[in-house]
């Protein structure tokens, strides 16, 4: 069984982890990814209950035309008394914690937040609900936090390393897991793939369209 965890497409808020729709970028990038995805043999679309994960999966679901389903376990990490602020807020108030964290010596909550373990208690159920589902090939649209942490869990790392996963997890680029039912491991086939966005590197996070 294929699981294609998606991050969701760029919101229409700079600020940290608001529950708001997509910007035209984003709705563009899950445009592109639908149309790569329509290739594929698409079983259903799962996503988080977050609006800018739903309008995702929903755009790229019009490609596909799969069943819907939405979970809550599938929400983005906690980012508890960041969240609703600027990036130069954030990293004004919150210089300590990013330097603590850097340091990768503990799986630290965000201030008043969760870390990896918290996510990974609330997202393996339902990865494991998507494993038993029959399913052969599932697209998953979720969150940055909740894909490094997975990530992490499946490969056995601590989720302290949480940093070392990609300077950019790009929207919309995938993830994908192959789950092997003789002894329920999660084998990681590729990471943070975003090639059906490189026409467009507008739309890209981590630079690629800048001049050097």
């Amino acid at each position: 069984m294929r699981i294609y965890l998606i991050r969701h497409g760029r919101q229409n808020s700079p600020l940290c982890n608001v529950n708001v729709p997509l910007s035209d970028a984003g709705r563009r990038q899950a445009e592109l990814l639908g149309e790569r995805l329509k290739k594929e043999s698409i079983d259903a679309v799962w996503s988080s209950d977050l609006i800018r994960a739903c309008e995702t999966a929903d755009i790229i679901n019009d490609k596909i035309q799969a069943p819907r389903i939405i979970r809550e376990g599938l929400r983005e990490i906690s980012f508890g008394e960041l969240e609703g602020l600027s990036d130069d807020v954030i990293m004004e108030r919150y210089a300590d914690f990013f330097a603590a964290r850097a340091t990768m010596k503990e799986d630290l909550p965000y201030p008043g937040g969760e870390n990896a373990a918290d996510v990974i208690r609330r997202a393996v159920p339902v990865m494991d609900e998507i494993a038993k589902s029959g399913a052969e090939t599932v697209a998953v649209v979720t969150h940055g936090g909740v894909i490094r942490s997975l990530v992490t869990h499946y490969l056995h790392m601590d989720g302290a390393y949480v940093p070392l996963l990609a300077k950019h997890l790009e929207n919309c680029g995938i993830t994908e897991f192959y789950y092997r039912e003789s002894d329920g491991e999660m084998l990681l086939n590729r990471f943070n793939d975003f090639a059906h966005l490189m026409d467009e590197l507008e739309l890209l996070r981590g630079g690629w369209g800048e001049k050097k």
